[in-house]
């Protein structure tokens, strides 16, 4: 089964969800904004993501600039932080399958991903 982190008021997250439901794949929705990860669930996510929280951040978001973050200086550590208090900035969908994830854009990674 595939853990779906999603965010409803994106289009693009909604969509992976619809193609998921068209193509018959189980999955399990976790709706981040409504229900928060942790700060361990956040660090598991980008162990299984194989990547940095920078990586994931929504640099283009308004909430993103309005914090005037600057990535070249801040921790690891301090970004978990800015993400588990802004949610809005994760990137998403993120879809977890065992101890794997991806971001799940473009559409063509999210039909290798769950065809694995």
């Amino acid at each position: 089964m595939i853990k779906v982190l999603h965010n409803n008021s994106c289009s693009k997250s909604r969509a992976i969800l619809e193609h998921l439901d068209e193509n018959n794949v189980q999955f399990e929705i976790v709706d981040f904004i409504k229900n928060p990860l942790s700060k361990m669930e956040l660090k598991t996510v980008l162990k299984k993501l194989n990547c940095a929280p920078s990586e994931i951040v929504r640099k283009n978001d308004q909430e993103f600039i309005d914090l005037n973050l600057d990535l070249e200086t801040i921790t690891n550590d301090e970004l978990v932080d800015v993400l588990y208090n802004h949610p809005n900035l994760i990137q998403r969908p993120i879809l977890i399958k065992g101890k794997i994830a991806m971001i799940g854009r473009p559409i063509e990674n999210v039909k290798f991903f769950i065809g694995k």
